[in-house]
């Protein structure tokens, strides 16, 4: 996944760490082998190899996140698709700062948008197909989720009940850590330059948080800044003061998923889709003109906040 995971553990059970890390390092290499863009005999690369109207033939764990992506995409009302890499790419985003120095031809973005929309997927329980030529997946937004909620089945499965598991920066938390406390979790301040410092403290127990944001991977032309997240509706990057959006859900795949769709929606319809789902809260964070930072809740966000709420 091209990122770096931690797993922390707290039992009163004997445990060996190295039988435990490569148990956990089968399991992700499993996932790698289906939804990784770097493995050319993954599940997802064949798929985006074939021509339209090719079966592909999908494993069970691929079909669920396939379909769970489907279900966000919907949702989103395509606020989140996971067929927009090919713009991505054209907007040089896979590269460094000083290389993504001009914007792209604004016909090559229309020519690409052509070739996006995960309308465009037929979805059956044993394989998917593409409606159109040219149309590529990628569920990055999502896979580093479905890996953190294996691992936590996993070590659920193993009888532990009390454990933290992070992949990149997405997190599930059971149970509780020492002395019968809460997880602490930090969000980072989306300001460039300061995403190492907390901007909110959160205690959460069973239960996964995403964070998604434009203040890591972007670049800046002729005083505008352009963050790597892109609108699928247009093919450019996100044109809203909203800088960072965080999601507590059940499951890490679908906080994950959500957070980025939130990036691309207006501020109030993505608080009210939050609002509409259960078990699901969010803060979207928007920069003003003075370049000061404002939060806004989901109706049950707040009860997560450690310490005062802004």
């Amino acid at each position: 996944m091209g990122t770096y995971y931690t797993v922390e553990v707290y039992t009163h059970k004997k445990i060996i760490p190295l039988d435990l890390k490569q148990t956990i390092d089968v399991q992700l290499k499993m996932i790698n082998q289906q939804m990784s863009l770097y493995s050319k005999p993954s599940e997802i690369s064949k798929f985006n190899r074939a021509n339209k109207d090719e079966a592909i033939h999908i494993s069970n764990d691929f079909f669920k996140v396939i379909t769970s992506a489907q279900k966000l995409y919907e949702i989103t009302d395509g606020a989140w698709d996971g067929t927009v890499r090919p713009l991505y790419r054209l907007w040089n985003f896979n590269k460094s700062e000083e290389l993504a120095s001009k914007i792209p031809d604004p016909k090559k973005i229309e020519t690409l948008l052509k070739k996006t929309g995960f309308g465009n997927i037929v979805i059956k329980e044993n394989f998917l197909k593409k409606k159109i030529s040219g149309l590529n997946l990628d569920l990055g937004s999502i896979a580093k989720g479905y890996g953190v909620d294996a691992i936590a089945t996993l070590l659920k499965s193993s009888g532990f009940k009390n454990f933290f598991v992070e992949i990149g920066g997405e997190v599930y938390a059971a149970g509780q850590k020492s002395q019968l406390k809460k997880w602490k979790v930090g969000i980072s301040m989306p300001k460039k330059g300061y995403s190492d410092k907390p901007y909110k403290i959160l205690k959460i127990s069973d239960k996964a948080l995403a964070t998604s944001g434009t203040y890591r991977n972007f670049f800046e032309l002729n005083q505008k800044t352009y963050s790597h997240i892109i609108n699928p509706k247009t093919g450019w990057p996100v044109d809203n003061n909203i800088v960072s959006a965080s999601v507590i859900a059940e499951n890490c795949m679908l906080a994950d998923g959500l957070a980025t769709g939130l990036m691309v929606m207006d501020r109030q319809k993505g608080v009210a889709l939050v609002n509409s789902l259960d078990n699901v809260e969010c803060m979207i964070v928007i920069k003003e003109k003075n370049e000061k930072l404002k939060p806004f809740y989901s109706k049950g966000f707040a009860k997560y906040v450690a310490g005062p709420v802004n």
